[in-house]
């Protein structure tokens, strides 16, 4: 796999993926370090001229009226110490990685005047594994400062990090990994940690799976059609172009390429019921939301969103809000509603499937009848599932309290939206899970049903993960069986609705 360039734009978050999740290298771009030398330059003749810097020869937050006396250097391993306030869980290693990245893409940008050597020792120590244990909690998205901490203190020795799969002291693992610990000039620390990368690479990598699970729902919801004999007229383009909803015409066009094939079988209804029928609605509002929160995404990963924000061309460093991230927050609360609503439709499918007998197929979708549970059970299971995700979707951006003496008197709580989406994401591979066993089920129960050319594909993969149910048996251990194909490598998906997002990004 090539290397990633740096160039403080067009990052996407395939890239984010990539390097988080495949190892992928980065190179600094040709022009990056002269473009850090410049506002580096621009910061020191501002500094020395008595321009009062925030965080530079200022306090930060509440301190903000106090002078920094002294060695300003210093100043910075202090400041660091004093904000390493983040507690709990230590991220996953993919979305410390994704954020080491987004600091740097960020950083590439030339707006925050770090030393030079600061920014290619992060370059060094993200290509060499050596990732910073990084607390998850202690964000409010007005910037992640307090998470941030953790990286910067690996980079000058302190803290703990992980490297080659073992937690170890930052410095021991810089020295086996053949780098060293570094020195911060004035106003260095604050410009590694004063910025969004938690949440704007999580958001990346939250993106990324919600693009794949939106591929394995539209594979869903094209094999219930299937197994249910629906009405493929709502398919039909016409009725998509008169209601030209976000997404919506996409979406149908997906579910129709899925379903494609010489001669389709006549419908068993006129109607079916509005999980099925309004898909291509329900699943375009989601394409739309994928959308919208991809464009907030690559905004902030290639943005120059520094405070205090240094303007190398006009040689002037100047105060901003620009770490403040309220449309990416925005757009992951709408991400998750979207989400939400798409579960709740897969397990409205999935009770229908496995309800009274619709359209012809027996109850519960047990072949032999009488006292037989079939998959009836599972329908408790799904109402568990769909009720952990409504309650992950309640907005979280409108909870916070003001900080620092009224300073910090607001927040996004981007971190916390993203990685709520997340969660929701992962439930709603399970309830994709059911609607695919349960479809499959009830094709296998329609003697003589020949299937379109990629929806047996789709039956296919399931049914070599999960056998057609003949008897009453553990369900749940098949739902899991299928759930980890689906979260995992496994599956490859027929259809990949990320090209129909990339067109709107």
């Amino acid at each position: 796999m090539t290397a990633l360039v740096l160039t403080g734009a067009g990052l996407r978050i395939g890239d984010v993926a990539a390097v988080a999740r495949e190892a992928r290298k980065v190179e600094i771009g040709p022009d990056v370090i002269g473009r850090l030398e410049k506002a580096r330059k621009v910061l020191d003749q501002a500094a020395a001229s008595g321009q009062r810097i925030y965080g530079l020869n200022t306090g930060l937050g509440a301190n903000l009226g106090t002078s920094v006396e002294g060695d300003a250097s210093a100043f910075q391993r202090q400041l660091l110490e004093g904000r390493s306030g983040a507690v709990g869980e230590a991220l996953p290693v993919e979305a410390v990685r994704a954020t080491m990245l987004a600091r740097l893409t960020m950083l590439s940008a030339g707006g925050s005047g770090l030393s030079p050597p600061v920014f290619v020792a992060l370059a060094d120590a993200l290509n060499a594994g050596v990732h910073p244990v990084m607390p998850s909690l202690g964000s409010i998205g007005a910037g992640d400062l307090v998470l941030m901490t953790a990286l910067a203190r690996l980079l000058i020795g302190e803290g703990e990090a992980d490297y080659q799969g073992r937690r170890m002291p930052a410095v021991k693992a810089l020295m086996m990994a053949r780098l060293g610990p570094i020195g911060l000039a004035p106003k260095d620390g604050l410009s590694l940690i004063n910025a969004s990368a938690v949440s704007a690479g999580s958001g990346a990598l939250v993106v990324t799976d919600a693009l794949s699970a939106l591929a394995q729902q539209q594979q869903a919801g094209a094999l219930t059609m299937e197994g249910i004999g629906a009405n493929r007229a709502i398919l039909d383009p016409r009725l998509h172009m008169a209601r030209p909803a976000a997404g919506q015409q996409e979406a149908a066009k997906a579910l129709h390429d899925l379903l494609a094939r010489d001669e389709a079988p006549a419908p068993t209804t006129i109607q079916d019921p509005l999980s099925i029928r309004c898909m291509p609605s329900i699943h375009g509002a989601l394409i739309e939301a994928i959308g919208q929160a991809r464009r907030a995404v690559e905004i902030e990963l290639n943005a120059a969103a520094d405070n205090p924000l240094v303007l190398g061309d006009d040689g002037v460093v100047m105060s901003t809000g620009n770490f403040h991230t309220a449309a990416l927050s925005l757009a992951f609360e709408t991400l998750g509603l979207a989400i939400a609503q798409c579960a709740a439709a897969s397990a409205a499918r999935f009770i229908q499937l496995t309800g009274s007998g619709r359209n012809g197929l027996p109850k519960y979708l047990s072949p032999v009848g009488g006292a037989s549970a079939g998959f009836v059970p599972l329908q408790k299971t799904a109402t568990s599932i769909l009720a952990a995700i409504r309650h992950k979707a309640n907005p979280v951006m409108l909870d916070f309290l003001p900080v620092s003496e009224g300073v910090e008197d607001h927040a996004t709580q981007t971190p916390l939206a993203i990685s709520k989406c997340a969660d929701m994401i992962a439930l709603w591979r399970r309830l994709i899970a059911f609607e695919l066993m349960a479809a499959a089920q009830a094709i296998d129960l329609r003697e003589g049903l020949t299937l379109a050319p990629r929806t047996s594909a789709v039956h296919t993969t399931i049914r070599a993960l999960v056998l057609t149910l003949k008897e009453d048996r553990p369900l749940g251990v098949d739902a899991e069986a299928l759930h980890a194909a689906l979260a995992g490598s496994v599956w490859q998906p027929a259809l990949s609705p990320a090209d129909l997002v990339e067109e709107q990004a």
